[in-house]
């Protein structure tokens, strides 16, 4: 066999292949289904324009990549360990999950599959202890994503006993190493993220992809306040949904808010409050499915959040007042 005749299944080389070779971009993104995972996230989450359109980006850089490979243009495999910035509640596991389906699709990662992590899976307390946590974790997400929750916790120079250090130095190696077969995404609030970089410069120029997760207006957080309880057939009656609107105002405003993780909290007590209204009325009025299915003002007003408290925080207090 002549030397210069490629191995059998490998690309063409770029010589081989005419400048004016067609390709079809559309035929391979549709063929891998990207577009199904987009449209997916668009469903899922409300708002996150930045966001989704930076996902849409790197689908797109994959696609190409996909494509050039076919017309025998040498290509390193990109690095597509990302940074997720931004305030609980704001949609950064999902998104998580749904690049890593994009990856899997796409043929850049063999599972496709989601481990997420945070320092106390990673980093041991004592010597010896750090190397095989770390290498345990990585070993579970390979051929996927591994998303480090908190991951500024990874990190603490005032304590000299600290085995963070170890586990990052570990983590760069292996992010290194299988590039082709595994993303790393660490998350976290964004301004203790920014210290953490520039803490360790070494990793800051392995993550390529920053994406900021901004947080949800009000009238966002209601629009997915109205997609959870319509998922879980439920619904607002016309008061009751001025009624969450205002709770909504008046919650963003107070400690601890955590956005949509916070609406879901809110709904979740809304159902009890429901749930106790209908009871005490069981022996004097009759209940209709639609009084099953519909959240009145009163199960929303009933909140402490409205006298300018933080409900749910103190768990000897009830829901119900």
């Amino acid at each position: 066999m002549d030397s210069s005749e490629p191995a059998a299944g490998a690309p063409p080389s770029p010589a081989q292949t005419p400048d004016d070779t067609p390709v079809n971009l559309q035929a391979a993104y549709e063929g891998a289904q990207v577009q199904e995972v987009l449209e997916q996230l668009d469903r899922e989450l409300i708002g996150l324009r930045p966001v989704k359109t930076r996902i849409r980006e790197i689908a797109a850089l994959l696609v190409v990549e996909r494509a050039r490979k076919q017309v025998g243009l040498s290509t390193t495999a990109p690095s597509l360990h990302m940074s997720f910035t931004g305030r609980p509640g704001t949609g950064k596991t999902t998104v998580a999950e749904r690049m890593s389906q994009i990856l899997h699709r796409l043929g850049y990662v063999r599972k496709g599959h989601v481990v997420t992590a945070t320092r106390d899976d990673l980093v041991g307390q004592y010597i010896g202890h750090t190397a095989p946590k770390t290498r345990e974790m990585l070993k579970k997400a390979m051929g996927g994503v591994l998303f480090i929750d908190e991951a500024y916790y990874l990190y603490r120079p005032e304590n000299e006993r600290d085995y963070g250090a170890e586990a990052i130095e570990i983590l760069l190696q292996v992010m290194e190493a299988n590039r082709d077969d595994l993303v790393v995404i660490f998350a976290g609030y964004k301004d203790r993220m920014d210290v953490f970089y520039q803490s360790n410069p070494g990793l800051s120029s392995r993550v390529a992809n920053h994406i900021d997760f901004p947080d949800y207006t009000a009238e966002e957080l209601l629009a997915i306040a109205k997609l959870i309880l319509a998922e879980e057939n439920y619904r607002l009656s016309e008061e009751a949904g001025a009624a969450f609107a205002e709770y909504i105002v008046r919650r963003m405003q107070l400690p601890f808010f955590a956005n949509a993780r916070s609406i879901r909290n809110a709904i979740d007590r809304a159902r009890m409050r429901q749930a106790n209204r209908l009871f005490n009325r069981i022996s004097s009025l009759p209940i209709t499915k639609r009084d099953l299915m519909t959240l009145e003002a009163e199960d929303i007003t009933a909140s402490r959040v409205f006298a300018g408290e933080v409900e749910g925080l103190d768990p000897s207090q009830p829901i119900t007042e």
